[in-house]
């Protein structure tokens, strides 16, 4: 499904939801290298900008759930809320793969990247 079928407002919203939801993913994924004081400028800044969201989740994040899979438990919510609720609140229905507007531009640029470095 190409982008330009979406309103430019969901595609907005899509795209904020899918960076935090990626920021958060990136965090986890940081964490496994690093510690979270590390003083790494990435980790700082995933720490910096992902430590609001996790406070803001806190009361729904288990207690029994290790700390560094934290990022992903609250990246989980907004995959569900972009897969979802956000289809199915604008009266779509069940979209299938790559249906998230982000991903999809993304897959097109690296299709297109790869078309030009086989020379196709």
């Amino acid at each position: 499904m190409d982008a330009s079928a979406f309103p430019l407002w969901i595609l907005i919203i899509d795209y904020v939801l899918g960076t935090v939801m990626w920021t958060l993913f990136g965090r986890f994924a940081m964490s496994i290298f690093l510690p979270e004081d590390s003083s790494f400028f990435f980790m700082r800044f995933f720490v910096r900008v992902t430590n609001p969201l996790l406070r803001f989740f806190g009361p729904v994040t288990p207690g029994f759930l290790l700390p560094w899979l934290h990022p992903l438990y609250v990246a989980w919510f907004f995959f569900m809320i972009r897969f979802y609720l956000m289809p199915w609140l604008l009266g779509y229905g069940a979209m299938g793969m790559l249906s998230l507007p982000l991903e999809s531009e993304i897959s097109y640029m690296v299709y297109d990247l790869i078309g030009q470095l086989v020379g196709r």
